[in-house]
């Protein structure tokens, strides 16, 4: 007989943009937005484990800079994959924009977010405060809301700007829908906007993950990728090598 799957509601908060809940199942606790849709899924003794493929298939995005010193995230979450980055790469810098305030207290609180002080949080919208974000090594956007990607995810102006503020060298890793032919949402925006020039990851979970560099001349160097993958994964406890040999160009 199988174990029956008991759900524990630990936090559940109303704001103006609807509710946010965190839920217990076994080892596992989810952030979810509105009805049951799941935004994050931590597990519990080890906040910074990533459970999902599209969560290590940013951290692959990340993976593709040899010595990031700083990471803007837009959109936080639960923020595992803030604290797997924290976490594995010699990050000093940290920023997180996030729309909703009670999202990184109930982080903090019941998530296992940890308080680090190379961490800033600030509470805002993404696509009216990157202006004054700092530039950074690694930008990621994942701006989803009860109902799907949020506007910021084709927003041409926005997505022009995130690449913007990328240092030189540095890449900018987007969670993008996938549509029904497995291509990313937008994908002729995608294609204008960055000149074809960037990679693209799909995800069982339906995302592909857009893995776009600070310009032109920067492309993806898969041997190193590889090379830093797989020193990374006895610490991670898993391999990201069958992700990254799903990697292709722009389609």
């Amino acid at each position: 007989m199988t174990e029956e799957r008991v759900e524990r509601v630990l936090a559940e908060v109303h704001d103006e943009f609807g509710m946010i809940r965190v839920l217990e199942v076994a080892d596992y606790r989810f952030l979810e937005f509105g009805d049951a849709i799941e935004q994050s899924c931590v597990f519990t003794a080890d906040p910074s484990w990533l459970e999902y493929d599209y969560t290590r298939a940013m951290l692959i995005g990340a993976l593709c800079h040899s010595a990031p010193e700083s990471a803007l995230f837009l959109g936080l979450g639960a923020g595992t994959l803030t604290q797997a980055c924290l976490k594995f790469l010699p990050l000093e810098d940290v920023e997180a924009i996030e729309l909703r305030p009670d999202v990184p207290r109930l982080a903090i609180e019941y998530l296992g977010l940890d308080d680090d002080p190379r961490l800033y949080i600030r509470i805002g919208d993404a696509l009216e405060l990157l202006d004054s974000a700092e530039c950074a090594d690694l930008i990621f956007v994942d701006l989803y809301t009860d109902v799907g990607p949020g506007v910021g995810h084709l927003a041409w102006g926005f997505l022009e700007n995130c690449q913007k503020r990328l240092n030189p060298g540095g890449w900018l890793v987007i969670n993008q829908w996938a549509t029904d032919d497995g291509k990313p949402l937008g994908a002729a925006l995608l294609r204008g906007l960055y000149h074809r020039h960037y990679w693209e990851l799909p995800v069982k979970e339906g995302n592909v993950i857009l893995i776009v560099p600070s310009d032109l001349e920067q492309t993806l160097d898969l041997p190193a990728l590889n090379a830093r993958a797989e020193a990374l994964a006895p610490r991670l406890g898993y391999s990201l090598q069958p992700l990254i040999k799903a990697i292709r160009p722009a389609t």
